[in-house]
C-alpha cells in the first residue's frame, strides 16, 4: 500500500526557516513528479511547488518564488520542500502528492497519492 509520509512542520517567527520532508513507501516514486500543496482553514488546497522525475525543471507557484526550493531523494524515494523568509500568510497544512505522471505538475488533479498533511505555522 501506498503511503507518503510528512515531517518536519512547526511553529516558525516571519522570516525564519522550516525543511519539509516526505518519505514515500510502498512503492517507487523515481519516475513520477512530486508535488507540495497547502491548505489554509477556510480555503481550498493550492500549488505550491512541484518537481518531475528528472529534476531539471522545477515548478513554483508565483507566491513562492524565490523562497522556497524542491528537491528530491530518488534512491530514498523522498521529496523535500525548503522554505526560507516565511511569512504569515504561508500558515497552512502541507501535503505531499505522487502523481500520476513524470511531470511535475501544479494541479490537484493530476495527483493520485497523498499524504496526511504536516502543519506549518508562522507567527508575526
Amino acid at each position: 500500500q501506498v503511503q507518503l509520509v510528512e515531517s518536519g512542520g512547526g511553529l516558525v517567527q516571519a522570516g525564519g526557516s522550516l525543511r519539509l520532508s516526505c518519505a514515500a513507501s510502498g512503492g517507487t516514486f523515481s519516475r513520477n513528479g512530486m508535488g507540495w500543496f497547502r491548505q489554509a482553514p477556510g480555503k481550498e488546497r493550492e500549488f505550491v511547488a512541484a518537481i518531475g522525475w528528472s529534476t531539471t525543471i522545477p515548478n513554483y507557484a508565483d507566491s513562492v518564488k524565490g523562497r522556497f526550493t524542491i528537491s528530491r531523494d530518488n534512491a530514498k524515494n523522498t521529496v523535500f520542500l525548503q522554505m526560507n523568509s516565511l511569512k504569515p500568510e504561508d500558515t497552512a497544512l502541507y501535503f505531499c502528492a505522487a502523481g500520476r505522471s513524470p511531470v511535475g505538475a501544479s494541479t490537484v488533479g493530476a495527483y493520485n497519492y497523498w499524504g496526511q498533511g504536516t502543519q506549518v505555522t508562522v507567527s508575526s
